[in-house]
């Protein structure tokens, strides 16, 4: 019984699509799998839907990792580092697998690799009455300026890319929104179409970034993660 599927496989990063559409069956079991913790999370949701949400993510993410590292679902603990971030354990010892989640609507993502510093966003399209007016809190001038150049569904299409990209690389740099959106913007290349580049936050540009859009008729999406130092040249 599974509810996620393999979606993608991109620069070395396995890409986990998880239906979240209502499922009882899918729902009853992913609930049987989580901790105490978890469990204790799970009920401190209000409602239905984001109940279902973390159970679904959360236990797919659970089996997904201990297939990887051949350990038993029950042996992975999951901790937060300062700003949020999760990190998995087995047996107290920090596992090698970078991972992350995002959900959105029906769809959630679910990013595992090698790289430690990895971020996945995706974003179900709803359509707003103010794409501009939210924009100018979280874009930056050029952004801005490309969301405002389009209309319609081009508009739509836009504020969710921009946004997909921007928290990819929010959720993989592991700051939390103590990081101003509006503090960086994303490659202009990637605004005329390019579906992959390099990008440096301005506050620390000596590490490099790989962004990808993972966009698709569904929904938007971004692939982000930290390149390895480049080798001095001596």
């Amino acid at each position: 019984m599974r509810w996620w599927t393999p979606w993608r496989e991109v620069s070395g990063a396995t890409v986990l699509h998880v239906d979240l559409t209502a499922n009882h069956e899918h729902e009853r079991h992913a609930r049987a799998v989580l901790d105490g913790d978890e469990q204790e999370r799970w009920h401190r949701f209000a409602s239905d839907r984001p109940r279902r949400e973390f159970a679904l993510c959360r236990a797919a993410l659970r089996f997904s990792l201990s297939e990887r590292l051949g350990c038993s679902v029950s042996q992975l603990s999951f901790h937060y580092r300062k700003h949020g971030k999760p990190y998995a354990t087995v047996g107290e010892k920090p596992v090698s697998l970078g991972f992350n989640v995002s959900h959105s609507g029906r769809h959630g993502l679910i990013a595992l690799g090698h790289r430690m510093c990895i971020g996945v966003d995706v974003e179900e399209r709803i359509a707003r009455r103010d794409f501009d007016g939210i924009g100018s809190m979280v874009y930056s001038p050029r952004e801005r300026q490309s969301l405002a150049s389009v209309k319609g569904q081009q508009k739509m299409d836009r504020f969710f890319q921009l946004w997909s990209l921007k928290e990819a690389l929010i959720k993989a740099l592991g700051s939390g929104f103590s990081l101003d959106p509006c503090g960086f913007e994303v490659p202009g290349a990637m605004l005329q179409g390019v579906r992959s580049s390099v990008f440096r936050f301005p506050h620390a540009p000596s590490a490099a970034w790989r962004l990808l859009d993972l966009g698709e008729p569904r929904f938007a999406a971004a692939l982000a993660y930290k390149l390895p130092p480049t080798p001095s040249r001596g």
